[in-house]
């Protein structure tokens, strides 16, 4: 009865003198006994569930007594309140006078009601995710969660798929490290689980070149002085101080590798923790190498695909890797990632080829190449504009060189205003229907974009490409 009830008749009863629970409801039912007709009997409507039961509490004081009285029902309002009226009709409970008033109607329902209208306020408030994922970060998350899922194990060791055939490889502490360079597109890295470097490990320094990538902190100096007494290193770089590799975002992981120095420089140094980091100004001066033969640009480690981005160094790195490593290396085909991975280059005699772990790497460690000259390529300024995340639209004429560079944004309103027609739109963001319409108004031939919006009509005038679409096979210049 309690879950179907829709009112609660609410009483209060008063008697000149002691009496009881029982006194009360044998007043309540012999009192209104054939007063509201059969339909309306208390003990039929009892019986046959529409009112409930009569819930009763008195406590007697100063020989008198008072109580409430409680009563359900499933009656509608009209019969509940004649019901509830009835009541009062009460003169006597037991041997005493006393006198029966209803206090209120509670509409059952309406306490529901209520009750549901706070939940459903909580629920808009706490149960809905307001996140709107854009196009962009649901295809990262699902690029980095391809990656992430290609960790693998060499000997048992958490490791990056291209360490078993890379000829370079990045040595780091553990699992965590490895899954942070997946990432980011850094493949040839494996994990020594602690300061006791695996024989497996050690093996495997004496056959490839090797950057060990530490964290920034005391484990990071034991692990280096280990791997140095049981392994063959060629670079060493370290997370900035106090900060592990795991933690590094895009920017600083990759500063880092470039920031790398030839071990060399720093076997007999107490600290070389601190000479790697001097590399960057943040400490005095590192030492400078010896022998000319030692010094190497400081250029990013590894690339996607885990080719070594330095070159060789004097005889011992000659040893290890020889003209075939140099020659496989040359074969290895760079997979750009979106977190900005170069093209590969072309190596030069007696180096191996190299590619950037980001778009920027060389500029960032000073090579002088990139600084005297720009992109050659579509690919190329795809690469500088789009993979290196700079928000930016660059502007191309027939020969590639750069007509403007504006904020992504802004344009729309740049390519109207250009007073010449570039062929090649390079834009860091989606490419919109607007967009696409002014470059075939002014006469634009190709359009490279992070990502193509939706389309109702594509003008067949200018071709469009997706960045990733191009990564296998840069389109030619025109």
């Amino acid at each position: 009865m309690e879950d179907t009830s829709k009112y609660l008749i609410h009483a209060d009863v008063t008697a000149d003198g002691v009496v009881e629970r029982s006194d009360v409801v044998g007043a309540i039912f012999g009192q209104t006994e054939g007063l509201l007709g059969d339909d309306l009997d208390l003990r039929d409507l009892r019986q046959s569930g529409k009112v409930g039961r009569i819930d009763v509490e008195i406590a007697s004081t100063a020989g008198q007594s008072h109580g409430q009285v409680t009563i359900a029902t499933s009656l509608d309002k009209v019969e509940t309140a004649t019901l509830a009226a009835s009541l009062e009709t009460i003169s006597r409970v037991g041997p005493c006078r006393a006198e029966l008033e209803v206090r209120e109607i509670e509409d059952v329902r309406a306490a529901k009601r209520k009750e549901v209208v706070d939940r459903a306020k909580e629920l808009l408030r706490t149960g809905f995710d307001d996140t709107i994922m854009s196009s962009e970060e649901i295809l990262a998350e699902v690029r980095q969660h391809v990656r992430v899922e290609d960790i693998t194990e060499y000997e048992g060791l958490p490791a990056g798929p291209r360490v078993t055939d890379s000829d370079a490889i990045i040595v780091v502490e553990g699992r965590a490290d490895v899954l942070t360079m997946l990432k980011y597109g850094i493949k040839n890295a494996i994990a020594v689980e602690g300061t006791n470097v695996p024989d497996a490990v050690a093996e495997l320094t004496r056959h490839r070149t090797v950057t060990a990538f530490l964290d920034g902190d005391r484990g990071g100096d034991l692990i280096l002085e280990e791997l140095a007494q049981v392994g063959d290193i060629d670079y060493v770089a370290f997370a900035p101080a106090d900060n592990s590799v795991e933690d590094l975002d895009h920017h600083e992981l990759f500063a880092a590798l470039r920031n790398k120095v030839p071990y060399e420089t720093v076997s007999e140094l107490n600290e070389p923790r601190e000479a790697v980091a001097a590399t960057d100004g943040s400490t005095s001066p590192a030492p400078q190498p010896s022998d000319s033969a030692t010094a190497s640009p400081q250029r990013v480690d590894a690339d996607p695909n885990g080719s070594d981005d330095s070159s060789a160094t004097g005889a011992r790195t000659e040893s290890k890797a020889g003209p075939a490593a140099r020659a496989k290396t040359e074969r290895a085909d760079a997979e750009p990632t979106p977190s900005g991975s170069e093209s590969p280059a072309r190596p030069d005699d007696g180096e191996r080829g190299s590619a950037g772990g980001e778009p920027d790497a060389a500029a960032a460690a000073g090579s002088p190449t990139d600084e005297t000259s720009g992109p050659e390529t579509v690919y190329g300024h795809a690469t500088a504009v789009i993979r290196a995340e700079t928000d930016r639209v660059r502007f191309l004429d027939a020969d590639g060189e750069t007509i403007d560079d504006v904020d992504a944004g802004d344009a729309d309103s740049a390519i109207q205003e250009l007073e010449t027609v570039p062929t090649t739109v390079v834009l860091d963001g989606i490419l919109s229907q607007r967009l696409l319409d002014l470059a075939a108004d002014r006469g634009v031939e190709r359009i490279v974009a992070r990502s193509l919006g939706q389309f109702t009509k594509r003008p067949t005038g200018v071709r469009i490409h997706a960045v990733d679409d191009i990564a296998e096979r840069p389109p030619e210049r025109d």
